[in-house]
């Protein structure tokens, strides 16, 4: 095997965002991805964020390097057909409708089992498949409002934001992706596939877990608190004589070193800060006090003072610092893959590196409809002739 997911084929009928990064991961370790647009403006991404002078969009030009772009109108019955007979050369179904809009189209989990007792069919929705929930539209911000995420993040006064990135959607795709490698390693076991459903509240759910936690030990309902921690500090940013420093005493051992280090021996040992539990207690006073000194130095001052004792700290870097980043530079973090219309694209590249199969960027994100005849003719053995006739038929959209 040359990557991980060498061979295995995936239909992604998924649009926006959930589903193309669960697809994108797949395709990044090698697997077959077949992105099915619908006739006219195909994946709304396609109209989302800043454009190049193709008028292609940097977000979707992101998120789908690694895939091969079809445009079928599944509406249509020969298109519905063409792809019910790929289903049975396939391995994973994957699709982000709303809950049973595909059970209508005749192209539910059951009528894929049907024709492919194998496949993996995994549905990526707002709320899940059932409970009172599952009809209500959901995009990003919903969910990161109806899951608590938002009222536990912000400013210390109180007022809450939606987090920088669209958290709700990319936790979903992660669960996504780790689901389809569970049920493809039970179908290799098997021969048997299965449905999974994927619920964004659930994801942000599961990375609340911790605050769900606490809640159910002290009753206590989190709130924002900007960059600090509740369940331990000193963990967050403060203000220098330059830019702000984040940090992260995340143990005893660790306070026993930046107490010199910040030259504040004596608070190692105060009675109110000793133990986290003790400088949780007592945060308002600690946290002044540690502003006071770290306003005596600038970062550049903190940065060596504190690393050679271990600490872990870091600056607040925006996106252009981060592209130019000494590490990010040092790993090929980013990768540059050569787009049919924009020439050279730079995107972010795999983020879990496999010493034997490693992922890799092979091929930039498809124009609408570019492989259409290509994955047709591959993946069913059709002809000219016969991908004309469909074509005719309004297989692939309107003629």
């Amino acid at each position: 095997m040359r990557q991980a997911l060498d061979g295995i084929t995936v239909l992604d009928l998924s649009h926006a965002l959930a589903g193309p990064f669960c697809s994108m991961m797949l395709g990044d370790h090698g697997a077959n991805i077949i992105k099915l647009e619908p006739p006219g403006g195909g994946d709304i991404a396609r109209a989302w964020g800043s454009r190049g002078p193709s008028g292609d969009a940097g977000y979707f030009v992101s998120l789908h390097r690694n895939k091969r772009g079809i445009v079928v109108d599944l509406k249509n019955p020969r298109g519905k057909d063409l792809f019910l007979r790929m289903i049975e050369r396939a391995d994973v179904v994957l699709e982000n409708y709303r809950v049973g809009a595909l059970k209508k189209l005749g192209l539910g989990y059951e009528v894929a089992r049907e024709r492919n007792p194998g496949i993996i069919y995994c549905s990526i929705s707002g709320f899940g498949q059932d409970g009172p929930y599952r009809d209500r539209a959901a995009l990003d911000l919903v969910l990161q409002a109806e899951s608590g995420m938002i009222s536990v993040t912000g400013s210390a006064d109180g007022a809450t934001a939606r987090a920088g990135v669209s958290i709700a959607d990319m936790t979903a795709g992660l669960n996504a992706a780790f689901g389809v490698m569970a049920a493809l390693r039970v179908k290799e076991k098997t021969g048997r596939g299965q449905q999974i459903d994927i619920s964004m509240m659930e994801g942000q759910l599961a990375l609340l877990g911790t605050m769900i936690g606490d809640y159910f030990m002290d009753g206590q309902v989190p709130r924002p608190m900007g960059t600090a921690y509740r369940s331990l500090l000193p963990y967050q940013t403060f203000h220098t004589k330059t830019r702000d420093i984040a940090i992260a005493v995340g143990s005893e051992k660790l306070w026993k070193d930046f107490c010199p280090a910040m030259g504040c021996p004596e608070l190692t040992d105060d009675p109110r800060y000793r133990t986290n539990q003790d400088r949780r207690a007592n945060r308002d006073t600690l946290l002044a006090r540690l502003q006071e000194v770290f306003l005596t130095k600038s970062y550049e001052e903190w940065e060596p003072i504190l690393l050679g004792r271990g600490i872990p700290m870091g600056a607040i870097n925006d996106i252009a610092q981060v592209v130019e980043h000494p590490q990010v530079k040092a790993r090929g973090s980013l990768v540059e893959v050569e787009h049919p219309r924009l020439g050279k694209v730079t995107v972010a590249g795999p983020a879990a590196r496999l010493s034997e199969t490693p992922a890799a960027v092979r091929t930039a994100s498809p124009l609408m409809g570019q492989h259409t005849d290509e994955v047709v003719k591959e993946l069913l053995g059709l002809g000219e002739a016969q991908i004309a006739e469909l074509r005719a038929a309004g297989a692939f959209g309107p003629a």
